[in-house]
């Protein structure tokens, strides 16, 4: 991070530099001619511009020779040191600190550099200062609950966090220290309580739930622990870090059995990256309490391998994991944007930005940079692909067809083309239906009631997909859904939902859904009740097309009241309220005219 006056004057060095005339470079100036602020300009301009270090830092020197407290060319020299992973910087850094004591950006570096330089007592006397004059930043309260822990004082540590909870709310990478140091201090108490206050602002989220499970199991309270995983479970079946607890639990007992089981459950997830489960099975082998009881080193040593190797995947991935870890995801896309600007930038730099950019639901950001990953691999599939997912996002659904079949030529295996037929019988729906956004509304009322000729390019996509790829979960739901939706090939459409929850092991909400209306349609009403429940169950977003197929299934039913309260919820979460006007009408009809016509 730069001082708005540090920014200004290398602007003005910009500006200067290129007003001397086109492709000249940076023109060195004999050092014995110049004073110690011109050798340190000079120093920024080769450093900046001409991407001199070397000739950057012996200006530099030269300019410190000749003033000793010369502040400014010794945060230079500091700065250098710590980036490339070099001994010696906190010196630099102390010297350029006591040359202007006002400045925070001198005494940042300086902790810094301290950390780098492993002199960790020195360190967290800094950190007093930096939370003290420059508290607005909630990493310096971090750092310093990590060397208070590191110095064997975690009762200060939790004190500190307590104080960043007051000054910033909760943060939670924050609030995920306090509790571990809460627990490695047995002060469980405490620990529940802050885990149960976080539970009641935010219900939905299982990531406190597991929180309460930890606390339970490190309470020796199993069965409540047991418990609080499986509310975690059962607000997202996928959850990464409620499974990876839980597999956690069952290790620590030495029920190795569960651990494997749940163990599984994480590798057939495909929220869960390769590389994440690769360092899963690493940590089976080694302490997995090693990284929190060393997080300081483990977090310098990720900062320095990403800084003194930016041309090396794997330590720029380490480093950026690491970020993404700690909550800071918009610092981790920044690092892999920076990646994607080298000349000899890889491909997976710029899958990761789309990936991350497709997360935040940042559309325009993913066309950009898939659009420069395709201009450096023109024979990538997968940006191929990228491309028409981003033009899914921007409703431009000729376009992202007119990209998926151009993946067709790159793709190098029957699965891959046979799930981007796939993606193109979906985009040809979706075309569908943003030609008519009342067809499936009117659908679900009137089997039979959609355009079949405007779907037809679309059954012919997903026919394409399941010759290529039968097993193609998303092609099975899609393609059985959209046929129960016109009430024919039914029998099919039972053959491919079945198979598609088979495949995903009863635990997508979609698919459950899917074969419940199906088996709806066929009029099997009973069967269909049990699934869509499933369905509600697991649909974390309680999606309001669920709500009405088991309002739907319960008013064939006869279970009227209740078909009437899951209409209302589906209408309370955007579902068409004249399509719910019209059933509960329909319904309280029908339940008039039985009333009549009993005797």
């Amino acid at each position: 991070m730069r001082r708005r006056g540090a920014i200004v004057l290398l602007c003005a060095l910009f500006a200067s530099a290129f007003a001397a005339g086109k492709g000249g470079g940076v023109v060195p100036v004999p050092a014995d001619t110049l004073r110690s602020v011109d050798l340190y300009l000079d120093g920024v301009r080769l450093k900046s511009i001409a991407g001199d270090t070397a000739a950057a830092r012996e200006r530099f020197d030269e300019a410190v020779r000749r003033d000793p407290d010369y502040a400014p060319a010794l945060f230079e020299l500091a700065r250098m040191r710590v980036d490339e992973g070099l001994p010696g910087g906190s010196e630099y850094a102390r010297r350029a600190w006591l040359g202007d004591t006002t400045n925070r950006w001198y005494l940042r570096l300086y902790g810094r550099a301290l950390l780098t330089d492993a002199r960790y007592d020195e360190a967290l006397g800094v950190y007093r200062d930096l939370v003290r004059t420059d508290g607005n930043d909630p990493d310096h309260y971090r750092l310093l609950a990590a060397l208070y822990e590191q110095a064997g004082q975690p009762y200060s540590a939790v004190l500190t966090l307590d104080s960043a909870d007051m000054r910033f709310g909760r943060i939670p990478f924050l609030g995920a220290m306090k509790r571990r140091l809460l627990l490695a201090t047995h002060q469980y108490d405490k620990a529940l309580e802050e885990v149960r206050r976080e539970i009641g602002e935010t219900p939905y989220d299982p990531a406190h739930r597991v929180a309460l499970g930890d606390i339970y199991a490190a309470k020796g309270a199993d069965s409540l622990a047991l418990a609080a995983y499986g509310e975690a479970l059962k607000i997202d079946s996928t959850d990464v870090r409620a499974l990876m607890s839980l597999a956690d639990f069952y290790g620590n007992r030495r029920d190795y059995k569960g651990q494997l089981d749940t163990s599984l459950r994480l590798f057939g997830n495909d929220r869960v990256p390769l590389d994440v489960k690769i360092r899963l099975f690493e940590q089976y082998t080694s302490d997995i309490r090693f990284y929190r009881e060393f997080w300081p080193q483990i977090d310098a040593l990720a900062s320095t391998l990403a800084i003194r190797y930016p041309d090396q995947p794997r330590a720029t991935e380490l480093y950026a994991r690491h970020l993404i870890a700690s909550g800071e995801l918009e610092q981790a896309l920044s690092l892999y944007k920076i990646q994607t600007q080298r000349p000899d930038a890889d491909a997976e730099s710029f899958r990761h930005v789309i990936d991350i950019e497709s997360y935040l639901r940042h559309p325009d950001s993913v066309d950009r940079y898939v659009n420069r990953a395709l201009e450096r691999f023109p024979g990538m599939a997968e940006f191929h692909i990228a491309k028409g997912h981003a033009k899914i996002y921007m409703k431009r659904y000729d376009e992202a067809v007119k990209a998926y079949k151009g993946s067709l030529r790159y793709a190098d295996s029957d699965s891959l083309r046979g799930a981007i037929w796939g993606y193109i019988g979906d985009a040809l729906h979706q075309k569908v239906d943003a030609a008519d956004t009342t067809y499936e509304a009117r659908a679900v009322e009137t089997p039979g009631g959609i355009p079949r000729k405007a779907m037809k390019q679309a059954y012919a996509a997903y026919d394409r997909s399941l010759a290529l790829q039968p097993d193609n979960a998303p092609t099975l739901n899609n393609y059985a859904y959209f046929l129960a939706l016109e009430g024919r090939d039914l029998d099919r459409a039972l053959a491919m939902a079945a198979r598609a929850t088979e495949l995903t092991e009863g635990n997508n909400a979609t698919y459950l859904d899917t074969h419940a209306w199906v088996l709806f349609r066929m009029g099997r009403a009973a069967e269909a009740k049990k699934l869509q429940q499933q369905a509600i169950v697991l649909d974390r977003q309680q999606s309001p097309e669920l709500l009405v197929h088991l309002g739907d299934i319960l008013e064939a039913l006869g279970e009227r009241p209740m078909a009437r309260f899951y209409w209302r919820k589906a209408a309370e979460k955007g579902y068409d309220a004249e399509a719910v006007a019209r059933r509960m009408t329909r319904s309280r009809a029908a339940e008039t005219a039985e009333t009549n016509d009993r005797p």
